[in-house]
């Protein structure tokens, strides 16, 4: 089942997509918005579930043609976005770049910050940014949503409480970042408003390409329309969703409608270093902060720049036959003048 909310009001207006993403349906009597079906999910979901065979089946005469432009992330806003990093050859990457040792932990205890949910962007807004040298960045990333996950869930139970998978561009600002973290505090300015695919995805619609807790297809990403990742989401993922969602959940509950993100997806190289660009034959990056890192590696300094005002970012993931199956995040970067 696949489900998206259009743009409309703070919480947008939930409806069913078709497989093919070519046709929705509202469900005002189920539910007006996503949140709503989330904490009802047990009575609600099965409901829907019924319809989107129907509307897959072409038997519903008041289904809408579905654009991707009308459409708002999943959740608008949520009660809680927390994202982790759970791919820590990305970690291990970007914190050499700023020369910032990891340590050892990182491979087995996961790390997760909780960013803004009260100004998702919607898939194809735009990313406002006042000035260039923030280093502008994107990443992308997969991100779950969950029901309500008890204080001290384990793993396992997390795995059960996972209710739809969606995907990210989660905005960074890597000028602003090191001068933040040297602070001690954590993210804030460095991390503005995230962006999340068109249509969330039911796991078991995903079929063999999820297994539970990972992922496993290539995360698309383009930049100004040339390839510039297609890592795997569910290889060299250090931790799967189950063990973030539970690491979330050790101190406190989540509530229905929390986003959980696995962090920029990376891939390391078939011979166990870092990843190589598309143009030489690699799998590319999700973010550009990689890409800078193994060239001052390889170089001695960076040569690809951040992004600029009129730069085109796309991200996507399609089936083994070549759908996609989110829709894409589709945001051109452009200068933000003010209030």
């Amino acid at each position: 089942m696949k489900l998206a909310s259009l743009q409309q009001g703070r919480d947008g207006r939930l409806v069913i997509v078709s497989d093919d993403l070519t046709r929705c349906l509202p469900v005002p009597d189920l539910a007006l918005t996503l949140q709503q079906a989330l904490d009802h999910w047990e009575t609600v979901a099965p409901a829907l579930a019924e319809l989107s065979v129907a509307l897959n089946r072409g038997d519903l005469a008041d289904a809408l043609p579905f654009e991707q432009a009308h459409c708002a992330s999943p959740l608008p806003r949520a009660y809680q976005w927390a994202d982790g990093s759970a791919y820590v050859n990305h970690v291990e990457l970007v914190r050499k770049a700023r020369n910032a040792e990891m340590p050892p932990s990182f491979w087995t205890d996961p790390l997760i910050y909780q960013g803004g949910s009260d100004s998702f962007l919607a898939p194809h807004d735009p990313i406002l940014m006042a000035d260039e040298a923030f280093g502008i960045d994107l990443e992308g990333e997969v991100a779950v949503i969950t029901g309500d996950v008890p204080m001290g869930a384990t793993p396992e139970q997390a795995r059960g409480l996972i209710r739809l998978v969606m995907l990210v561009n989660d905005v960074s600002l890597r000028g602003l970042i090191p001068a933040e973290l040297a602070k001690g505090f954590g993210f804030f300015q460095s991390k503005p408003s995230t962006a999340f695919s068109p249509v969330a995805v039911t796991p078991d619609a995903l079929g063999e390409a999820w297994d539970g807790g990972r992922l496993h297809l290539p995360l698309l990403s383009q930049i100004n329309g040339q390839p510039f990742g297609c890592p795997n989401a569910g290889v060299d993922m250090t931790f799967d969703f189950p063990t973030l969602i539970a690491h979330a959940a050790r101190t406190r509950p989540l509530c229905a409608g929390t986003i959980i993100g696995s962090g920029t997806v990376s891939n390391k190289d078939a011979d166990g270093g870092p990843g190589r660009p598309v143009a030489e034959g690699g799998l590319g990056y999700s973010c550009i902060a990689e890409i800078r890192t193994i060239e001052t590696i390889r170089d001695g300094q960076p040569r690809t720049p951040f992004l600029r005002f009129g730069d085109r970012v796309r991200i996507e993931m399609q089936d083994r036959n070549g759908a996609s199956i989110f829709g894409a995040i589709d945001q051109t970067v452009q200068k933000y003048e003010g209030p």
